[in-house]
């Protein structure tokens, strides 16, 4: 089960590229349900994500490099590129903000994510004071909507 909060960035933490970071290459094969495929680095999975907002299913299935140039050929609508920073969450010793810049097409917009392991954590959450708007349930902002963007 998948349990994140989203904001928008408008004001990045003047050191964010001091954190670890990943290179990140996604694409859909299906928005609805989601079906994902995503080079992280030199790692490769498909995902498929049940329906939800604050919450939903994930399942992540490994891909060899090859069936990965594959299905990205097939991917519908913009094929997504971004870093990742890891910035770990001030005052707590298990959350990591995620924070997404992204390349390309979407270039200079920034999101941060923050994975929960509780429904109860992710509602009673108080972001840093960078953090923006709270884009959580507008689904604007889901990587599979933006991959199908005019």
């Amino acid at each position: 089960m998948e349990i994140e909060r989203k904001y928008l960035i408008t004001h990045p933490p003047a050191d964010y590229t001091a954190y670890p970071c990943h290179f990140i290459e996604q694409g859909y094969l299906s928005t609805e349900p989601v079906v994902r495929i995503r080079r992280e680095d030199d790692s490769f999975y498909l995902t498929y994500k049940s329906k939800g907002l604050l919450e939903r299913e994930e399942y992540n299935l490994p891909l060899t490099p090859e069936s990965y140039e594959h299905l990205i050929k097939k991917a519908d609508g913009h094929i997504l590129t971004k870093k990742r920073y890891l910035i770990p969450m001030e005052g707590s010793d298990h959350l990591t903000i995620e924070l997404d810049v992204f390349d390309g097409r979407f270039k200079g917009l920034l999101l941060a994510e923050v994975e929960f392991p509780e429904r109860e954590e992710a509602e009673n959450f108080i972001p840093p004071s960078w953090f923006g708007e709270d884009v959580t349930f507008s689904g604007e902002y889901q990587n599979s909507r933006l991959s199908q963007l005019p």
